[in-house]
């Protein structure tokens, strides 16, 4: 007659594989949730830079339109949500041309914004955006 033997640990072996089922499921779930949080951050960033180079172009257009020329800067957009942005209006002018009796210019006007240098920020964004404008010459 043989001694009768024990034969437990199944249920350890069982409990451990679904330990590890679960806490693999949990990593994955995490890091999609982190791609899908950092997705929409950058995607926010992309907007502001686009609001923002068109707020630098808004302003270089005033100024041309005031100035009867071409007006080249950097706006401010302090006090502004776009505040950490910075922006440069660069301007072209082409002409003058006659019409008639008026003399006028056409001007391309580009803006460019970004959040800071490529690779220095995780959300960095750039956005460029033109307008060409006829300005009537005195």
């Amino acid at each position: 007659m043989r001694p009768e033997q024990h034969q437990g640990g199944f249920a350890l072996v069982a409990a451990l594989f679904l330990m590890i089922v679960i806490a693999l499921l949990v990593a994955a779930m995490s890091r999609l949730s982190t791609d899908q949080h950092s997705g929409s951050s950058l995607s926010i960033q992309q907007a502001r830079a686009y609001q923002a180079a068109r707020a630098g172009l808004e302003w270089g257009i005033a100024r041309s339109l005031n100035s009867g020329g071409c007006a080249s800067g950097t706006p401010s957009l302090a006090g502004a949500n776009l505040a950490e942005f910075a922006v440069t209006v660069t301007c072209q002018a082409r002409g003058p041309y006659s019409e008639g009796a008026r003399t006028l210019q056409i001007v391309l006007l580009t803006a460019e914004a970004s959040n800071g240098l490529p690779g220095a920020r995780f959300d960095y964004a750039f956005r460029r955006v033109q307008a060409q404008i006829e300005v009537s010459q005195p």
